[in-house]
């Protein structure tokens, strides 16, 4: 009994759990039936809204598209409209000038027959005038006596004497025109080196007198049976005057180096007191050799201070012998400088070498250095001197030609005219009284020494000679020819530094009276 409940108590339960079961699965496949059924109806809409923004997009693709095939249309058009016009354009251009053109063949055509005529009566005309002028011709030849030949030729030498005329006129214009151009442009080049350069001068003396602490110093230089002065004079190769002048004793000789060792060797024997034989050798020979490494520094520093080089050791050891060297009381080597120094100045002036010209105006005087040794004129001397040195010929013709003849450069001309600035500066070269007077006298007298002279005068400190001729006996020609060979013969017969000028006057003078 109990196992029966049991069992129909566990169908019973069975059965109710399988009732609940089954109703749990009908109602999940209900869910799922509508919610299936509700994505179907979701992705139809989403389908439809895809479909129609498809079509709306395609739609405007199409419109897009309609109007740029339109606009390309109408653009195609517009340039075949105007390939249209242009091409009627050019037809109507290409008629009108076919038109033209035919004119004008049909007016060439006229114009040719008229020319014709006219070439054909133009002949006859020019036949009639070569008979006329044939005939004139003739009868020009029966007037005057004269044949074609001759006329032509009488023809051409008048043009030729009037052409003659009228070139030398011309020419005598422009040389004067040159000249006082040249002339004018010359003296603002030595106007402006003049005052681009501007240096002290001192006037050397040419003989050398040293100064002793007392008479008693005399004895001593003298020295026993004269053994100390006969040494330094063979010692020095130069004169020692011991004479009443007190507390002096003055060395001569001419050479200037020589003279300055003796000087310094004798002013340091004095300074230290021991004056005899071995001690004169000694200091002879230590102030040669001072004085010559003074010459070389001397020589280096113009040549630095010029800004040339290449020049030969000996060339610049003969340049420092000229600082010992005087002219006029004018120290040579300065002077060197100077001309150098203007000579540039001039050169860059006139667009020339003006280290060419720096460097004949530094050696223009370089014979000094030996002129008491060699024989012969300066420049001559200094001209072999740059030769055998090895310094260019422009060089060479600028030494040998600065104070006469013609130089075969404008650097050598420069040179000449610094040479001539440097000495002729007031003051720069001194003389004496006596060589000044005698100078004046000389230059009246060979003044005087010409016919027809009545009066002369040297004037402006001997820098110009003023002659008074007699008109009646001296012409205007022979007065320019007085004024010519009296420079020469100055120049030839006379010395004397910068330049002296000469002037003639000739004048008429009528005087009356009346009463």
């Amino acid at each position: 009994m109990s196992q029966a409940l049991y069992v129909i108590i566990s169908v019973a339960v069975g059965a109710a759990i399988g009732i609940a079961y089954r109703f749990s699965l009908n109602r999940k496949s209900e869910n799922i039936r509508k919610e299936a059924e509700s994505l179907v109806t979701a992705a139809k809409d989403e389908a439809d809204r895809i479909k129609k923004d498809a079509s709306y997009e395609a739609k405007g693709v199409l419109y897009q598209a309609r109007t740029e095939s339109e606009k390309e249309f109408k653009d195609r058009r517009g340039e075949l409209q105007q390939l249209e016009k242009r091409l009627r354009t050019r037809e109507e251009t290409l008629d009108r000038k076919q038109d033209q053109l035919e004119r004008r063949e049909h007016d060439f055509g006229r114009r040719e027959k008229e020319f014709s005529t006219r070439d054909r009566a133009l002949q006859g005309k020019e036949k009639q005038a070569d008979e006329a002028i044939a005939h004139q011709k003739v009868l020009l030849e029966q007037i005057s006596g004269l044949s074609k030949d001759d006329a032509k030729a009488e023809l051409l030498k008048r043009v030729d004497d009037e052409s003659r005329f009228e070139s030398a006129k011309l020419a005598k214009q422009i040389e004067e025109e040159a000249r006082e151009s040249a002339e004018k442009k010359a003296k603002e080049i030595i106007g402006l080196a003049v005052q681009r350069y501007a240096s002290d001068y001192v006037t050397d003396a040419t003989v050398s007198a040293v100064s002793l602490p007392s008479d008693d110093m005399k004895g001593r230089i003298i020295g026993r049976e004269g053994r100390n002065i006969r040494a330094l004079e063979a010692a020095t190769g130069v004169d020692l005057i011991v004479d009443d002048t007190p507390e002096t004793i003055i060395l001569s000789t001419f050479n200037p180096v020589r003279r300055e060792v003796a000087r310094l060797a004798l002013e340091r024997l004095i300074a230290d007191g021991r004056i005899h034989p071995a001690r004169i050798e000694e200091i002879v020979e230590k102030t040669r050799k001072e004085v010559e490494n003074t010459i070389r520094e001397e020589g280096e520093k113009a040549v630095f201070d010029l800004g040339l080089s290449g020049i030969h050791p000996e060339v610049i050891k003969l340049l420092g012998r000229l600082k010992y060297r005087t002219s006029y009381g004018q120290n040579v080597l300065q002077h060197s400088r100077e001309v150098a120094y203007f000579a540039g100045i001039m050169a860059a002036e006139l667009g020339v070498d003006v280290k060419l010209a720096k460097r004949a105006g530094l050696l223009h005087d370089l014979g000094k250095a030996v002129d008491h040794e060699v024989e012969g004129p300066h420049p001559e001397i200094g001209a072999n001197l740059a030769r055998k040195y090895g310094e260019s010929e422009f060089v060479v013709d600028a030494i040998l030609s600065h104070h006469e003849g013609e130089s075969k450069t404008v650097e050598g001309a420069l040179v000449s005219a610094a040479d001539a600035i440097s000495a002729a500066r007031p003051g720069v070269r001194s003389e004496s009284i006596e060589n000044y007077l005698k100078r004046l006298g000389k230059l009246e007298d060979l003044a005087m020494s010409y016919k027809g002279v009545e009066k002369c005068y040297a004037i402006q400190a001997g820098r110009e000679v003023r002659i008074i001729v007699k008109p009646e006996e001296v012409t205007d020609e022979a007065s320019w020819l007085l004024s010519k060979d009296l420079a020469k013969k100055i120049e030839a017969e006379m010395s004397y530094p910068g330049q002296i000028k000469v002037t003639v006057i000739r004048e008429n003078r009528f005087v009356d009276y009346a009463k």
